[in-house]
């Protein structure tokens, strides 16, 4: 009896996780990948190039490079991909900063976020704004709930006049 109990809880706790992943939208538009390593079974390793606009700056744009796992646990979702990542953000178009950005009230802001495991561990982006020297820095890492990572890469968007 205990053991059908237990297993109940592990439907349901597969099934909200589930609902979880499928309910959070990806932000990220693919652009392309690499294979890094073969697997005979299931999806190989991959670098996967993704791009993404800052959802408050118009004209910023940020390309992000990251390791994807493959292999069968990679294919159903369940395998954690390495903290390795890159970031190059660029000005696109006109940029003007709202007031809360140019007085820092949003340094530190979470400008995108992927889930790279099953649970507790995403792969982030946070924007930062220097005013002496008028740039937008994005800094991009990866955390879990205990461990997280001091990988991590950065970018920087000097704002210019757009022509």
């Amino acid at each position: 009896m205990i053991y059908l109990l237990n297993i109940a809880k592990q439907i349901r706790f597969s099934i909200f996780t589930l609902i979880l992943l499928v309910a959070s939208p990806l932000a990220a538009e693919q652009i392309g990948s690499v294979s890094t390593k073969f697997k005979i079974l299931g999806a190989n390793d991959k670098i996967v190039i993704e791009a993404f606009d800052d959802p408050e700056i118009a004209g910023a744009t940020c390309y992000l490079s990251r390791a994807k796992t493959g292999g069968i646990s990679g294919t159903v979702g369940v395998a954690e991909d390495t903290a390795d990542a890159s970031i190059a953000c660029r000005q696109i178009g006109p940029i003007e900063l709202p007031e809360n950005v140019k007085n820092g009230q949003k340094d530190g802001k979470e400008v995108f976020k992927k889930s790279t495991s099953l649970l507790f561990k995403t792969l982030q982006v946070v924007r930062f704004y220097d005013p002496k020297r008028n740039v937008l820095i994005y800094l991009t890492y990866s955390d879990r709930i205990i461990e997280g990572s001091p990988k991590n890469s950065i970018s920087t968007i000097p704002i210019m006049a757009w022509h």
